[in-house]
């Protein structure tokens, strides 16, 4: 079967947990045509080098900048242009269908990469958007029009457990509106695993996201990483666009960035991991069970839910960046309990291929 697969270029969290999927359809012997742009590109291109095809197509606007509010003001007026986005992303979905003879499409977060001519399947966990405390009384009415974007695809395909909340709690649990059975829970998606190896990194710092949030990050991060001392450190600033180096600073090692192979290793060998808390990242946290402090970026308020959702269990500690201090807060996330573990993402795989190998007649 032929597959178009659609990766959002928000941060690299929708390319890590599309990665595990893509890879599955190959290894089952399906053709797969990747379609996304930015970072999320050179990190598949990286991961999957010659054994897909890639189409480079830009994605919505980033309207992020120093402040949650400026955040919202930017998204707002960059509505326009993230409609004509999706008006776009629909025309050309159609012409590829067309062309290139796709038998199904697979989009991540991605709006307007969907077909009413082949079967099609949204990947999405943010069934309702946690609004800021002053527009809580649009939840309902943003959550029945997003509902309305997604209504072109057979399935929504919700990655995380069905029962108690799942990791991402109300964003997929508890709807206000009624989805008629379009949803089905595939369970976590992580792209690391548990390995059995030493935990002799005492504090892991994975930084991520888009710009310039995650400029701002790296800059608050190394600043106070001296302050961490005499823990071990190591420290990934998430820059797969720029060549590879190795550096000390203020006691800590610094990467600009790490494979999905080193990534892994240093999440399976830290015992606290500093991070957004962006839900690919929970997903893989939850998946070793680990502690951490979480960070989300400032404007999202989809993280700042995630965030306080479980620093309020007690799986995490989790701090707003403007008020980040490294000294103060990773010890109180040493303290916590770390991330619920679920069942194991291999099971999560499986359910996916077999929805969506089964309505396309593949095997």
């Amino acid at each position: 079967m032929k597959y178009l697969f659609a990766v959002h270029d928000w941060g690299l969290g929708h390319a890590t947990r599309d990665l595990l999927l893509i890879r599955a359809l190959l290894d089952a012997d399906h053709e797969v045509t990747v379609l996304t742009t930015g970072r999320a590109l050179v990190l598949l291109r990286q991961e999957l080098g010659e054994r897909c095809r890639y189409i480079d197509y830009p994605d919505i606007p980033k309207p992020l900048g120093r402040s949650a509010f400026g955040f919202y003001v930017r998204m707002t007026l960059s509505m326009p242009a993230v409609l004509r986005r999706f008006r776009l992303e629909r025309a050309y979905t159609r012409r590829l269908c067309r062309e290139q003879n796709f038998d199904c499409v697979i989009s991540d977060s991605r709006m307007g990469v969907v077909s009413t001519q082949v079967p099609s399947y949204y990947i999405f966990h943010s069934l309702r958007q946690i609004m800021p405390r002053p527009l809580r009384a649009l939840s309902r009415a943003v959550e029945r029009n997003q509902q309305r974007l997604l209504s072109s695809a057979r399935l929504v395909l919700v990655p995380d457990e069905e029962a108690d909340g799942g990791i991402a709690g109300a964003l997929c649990h508890d709807t206000d509106c009624d989805w008629s059975g379009r949803i089905a829970y595939l369970g976590i998606l992580s792209g690391v695993a548990a390995q059995d190896v030493e935990t002799d990194v005492d504090v892991f710092v994975s930084i991520s996201g888009a710009e310039p949030q995650r400029g701002y990050f790296e800059e608050k991060i190394l600043a106070q990483v001296a302050g961490l001392a005499p823990r071990r450190v190591v420290v990934t600033l998430g820059r797969p666009d720029l060549p590879y180096r190795c550096w000390e600073h203020g006691g800590a090692t610094v990467h600009t960035y790490l494979d999905r192979v080193q990534q892994q290793a240093l999440l399976n060998r830290a015992r606290l991991v500093v991070t957004r808390s962006g839900y690919t990242t929970l997903m893989e946290l939850a998946e070793l069970g680990k502690r951490a402090l979480l960070v989300p970026t400032v404007g999202q308020s989809e993280q700042e839910y995630l965030a306080d959702y479980h620093h309020e269990r007690g799986h995490a500690h989790a701090v707003r960046q403007p008020q980040l201090q490294l000294d103060r807060d990773v010890p109180l996330a040493e303290r916590t309990a770390g991330l619920p573990r679920v069942h194991p993402t291999r099971e999560s795989i499986r359910r996916f291929l077999d929805i969506v190998t089964a309505t396309t007649g593949g095997a």
